[in-house]
């Protein structure tokens, strides 16, 4: 493949993981591998094709393998706060919510499904501590036991 192929494809993959998929990292370190194949067959490393395709699978695996999961935890993991687990949260009940009753709410961006698994009533703008969830439900209580 031509070097300016190379960087294309490269462009290309960089750009799909930064505007249209989430790939975790994955892509940015393929992207990259193709990038600099490219840029090393530029300037003057004459390899077969097939000795381009072998040296970009090398670099994407070994740079996946040993830079993205510290990149991907230094950028993505570090927001302050950020906890993975909705469980333990106060979430703001809107309705009036009695025991086994369903509502809606909206926390962290996201509308929810609660469900009451205390035993008394839920009153209506009180906060209740999520107890787990399932699914798209988030199991509430505002009891101290729970």
């Amino acid at each position: 493949m031509m070097w300016w192929g190379w960087i294309v494809l490269g462009v290309i993959i960089l750009g799909a993981e930064m505007f249209v998929i989430d790939a975790q990292f994955f892509l940015v370190f393929i992207g990259l591998s193709a990038i600099l194949v490219g840029l090393l067959n530029l300037f003057g490393l004459a390899l077969p094709e097939w000795g381009q395709w072998m040296l970009f699978a090398a670099l994407a695996l070994i740079s996946m393998f040993t830079f993205r999961k510290a990149l991907y935890s230094k950028i993505k993991g570090s927001a302050p706060g950020f906890r993975a687990s909705i469980e333990g949260d106060m979430v703001l009940v809107a309705n009036e919510l009695a025991p086994g009753a369903e509502s809606r709410t909206s926390h962290r961006g996201t509308n929810w499904t609660i469900r009451n698994i205390g035993g008394g009533s839920i009153p209506a703008g009180q906060k209740a501590r999520v107890v787990k969830t399932e699914g798209l439900v988030l199991h509430v209580s505002n009891d101290p036991a729970d």
